[in-house]
């Protein structure tokens, strides 16, 4: 007879491994040897056995002690004798292989118990804002869809006078147990119990509104405060807003995306606010004091004589606010300097005094630069 591996080498796990840490080794080697991912694998199916033997073993601490103490002849009646050790009698696998393989791989049972308390569905919905709406904050009332507790039965599914009885099936547990006969022996799984779905009660007189569901699809209408700020495309949750929870669970929430309507002449990006002005040439030229529009209404701005098509002025704390804060971005314009057109001749005969090279720097430094190339 071949002698046995140690245990604690064919889970992977040191002597002193926690429970969890065991129990997440035997899910991973579990899964690598498992013999519906391995068909025909006579390899993969012993491997198998020596790892389930080896969790059933460590995985209950009387055993456990037993073995770190006398090694498999403290845990093996048979140790010694020829016999395998291990029949999988009583053990229950549904809990293991319903995280390893979502309840359902391989015959295995698993899954979440659907008696309990649950919490409500949240819900999803757009809204569509101003840019000013979206930069200062405000109320906003909408109308959603949302199941709620049911008043003629208080949530309870039952019609009114009566009420839900516990399942003779499972007790009221909402899970029955099962052996089979497997290549490892006997393994107990963990199945919803068939008489009430997994519910753990009967109702035999289900409540007229809601069917026996407990909940009623009703129109709401809720007041929304948006935050000062706010971005387009950023999610705000609600919570307790949503669908109403099961059995008496929490509410879901309310995810409200926000749309943000594009502005006519503002451009945002963060908290800075963009904006495109355009000026007259002779206001360029000379100088001059302009109206700019701003969040906050209509604001003075200073134009230096000799400002050129596309200079940007900073304008300090008139952009966006921030989020849950008294600050806020700036606001930055660039000028746009536009040249007049049908002009008279008077007009034309002015400007042409212009003309001379020393009125325009950046074209007199610009073709010195070209006579030296092409010289």
């Amino acid at each position: 007879m071949a002698e046995k591996r140690d245990y604690y080498e064919l889970l992977g796990v040191s002597k002193g491994a926690s429970d969890a840490e065991i129990k997440k080794a035997f899910r991973r080697q579990s899964k690598k040897y498992h013999p519906d991912l391995n068909p025909g694998n006579k390899e993969a199916e012993e491997k198998f056995k020596e790892v389930n033997e080896a969790y059933q073993v460590l995985s209950d601490p009387d055993k456990r002690s037993k073995y770190d103490q006398f090694g498999h002849a403290g845990v093996d009646p048979n140790f010694g004798a020829g016999g395998g050790g291990f029949n999988g009698a009583g053990f229950d696998f549904g809990d293991i292989f319903g995280d390893i393989f979502g309840g359902g791989f391989g015959g295995f049972g698993g899954g979440q118990r659907r008696n309990g308390p649950r919490r409500g569905n949240d819900i999803r919905q757009v809204i569509d804002i101003t840019f000013e709406e979206a930069a200062f904050g405000c109320k906003k009332k909408m109308n959603i869809q949302a199941q709620e507790k049911c008043e003629s039965c208080g949530g309870s599914g039952a019609e009114k006078g009566t009420k839900a009885e516990t399942c003779p099936n499972c007790h009221g547990s909402g899970r029955v147990k099962t052996q089979q006969r497997t290549i490892l022996g006997y393994m107990t799984t963990e199945t919803p119990c068939p008489n009430c779905h997994g519910e753990g009660k009967i109702i035999k007189t289900p409540c007229h509104s809601c069917r026996g569901t407990g909940t009623v699809r009703k129109n709401k209408l809720i007041e929304v405060e948006i935050p000062a700020g706010i971005d387009n495309g950023q999610t705000m949750q609600l919570s307790g807003k949503g669908e109403a929870g099961y059995k008496g669970g929490p509410n879901g929430d309310l995810l409200l995306t926000i749309r943000v309507r594009p502005h006519d002449i503002f451009v945002r990006e963060g908290n800075d606010v963009f904006l495109d002005l355009p000026i007259t040439f002779v206001q360029a030229a000379l100088g001059a004091t302009v109206q700019v529009p701003t969040l906050d209404g209509m604001v003075e701005l200073n134009i230096p004589e000799g400002t050129q098509t596309g200079s940007k002025f900073r304008m300090k704390g008139k952009g966006i606010p921030y989020l849950r804060s008294k600050s806020r971005g700036d606001q930055y314009v660039t000028v746009n300097v536009e040249v007049p057109r049908n002009l008279t001749s008077k007009q034309k005969e002015i400007l042409k005094e212009f003309e001379e090279d020393k009125n325009y720097k950046q074209k007199k430094s610009f073709y010195e630069k070209v006579k030296d190339i092409f010289k």
